[in-house]
């Protein structure tokens, strides 16, 4: 008879341990909470003075590859770059093993998804000017604010980068470069990522 392997003491103490060591980093972070968080694995924080981080209830964040089917690259990173910066996450959203830099705003909406290894920036993090570029401390490099809607699904590996509004529900497809804002409701792909096909839905008919 085969031995089932759904349940592994192991495997159930691996996970309460990560899921301590996510704990433990929120904990001892300068991040808002808006209610309880699961972190499988310590999430990298690393927030710049005068910066906010704010993570809504019922976010997953995980940072170990073995609690989500296709594995991460790296922990979960959220790091802000300048006084002032914010990065808000909305209720319920889901990240594996994403990255989110915002030197100025990055907003994700609730119920947002992304697949594993996605990164979100709002800034070029370089001055374009080639005798700048190595300059250390130089502030000449362009940023504008990211704002992802509600019920937006990233695929794995896609970039979103500076300046880009996401509709809601809008599906992004794996492995796109977002440069240009989308609208809600459709599928996109591609680098550049674009409108592939409008989405139709109906919507939750509410019990109450």
């Amino acid at each position: 008879m085969r031995r089932s392997t759904r349940f592994s003491p192991l495997r159930s103490a691996r996970y309460r341990l990560y899921r301590l060591l996510g704990r433990l980093a929120l904990t001892f972070s300068r991040v808002e909470l808006g209610g309880p968080v699961s972190a499988c694995g310590a999430p990298l924080i690393s927030l710049c003075a005068e910066s906010e981080c704010y993570i809504g209830a019922g976010v997953v964040l995980i940072s170990a590859s073995f609690a989500t089917a296709l594995g991460v690259n790296h922990r979960v990173v959220l790091r802000t770059l300048r006084p002032g910066a914010k990065i808000r996450i909305g209720d319920r959203v889901g990240i594996s093993g994403g990255s989110i830099c915002a030197a100025v705003a990055i907003s994700i909406g609730d119920e947002s998804m992304l697949g594993a290894n996605v990164t979100i920036v709002d800034t070029d993090f370089h001055s374009l000017n080639p005798y700048k570029r190595a300059m250390k401390g130089s502030e000449e490099y362009a940023s504008e604010p990211v704002v992802i809607g509600k019920r937006v699904f990233i695929g794995t590996a896609v970039t979103i980068l500076k300046g880009v509004t996401i509709g809601d529900n809008t599906v992004i497809g794996a492995g796109s470069v977002v440069t240009k804002s989308l609208p809600g409701n459709v599928i996109a792909a591609g680098n550049p990522c674009r409108p592939i096909k409008t989405l139709s839905h109906e919507e939750p008919v509410s019990c109450a």
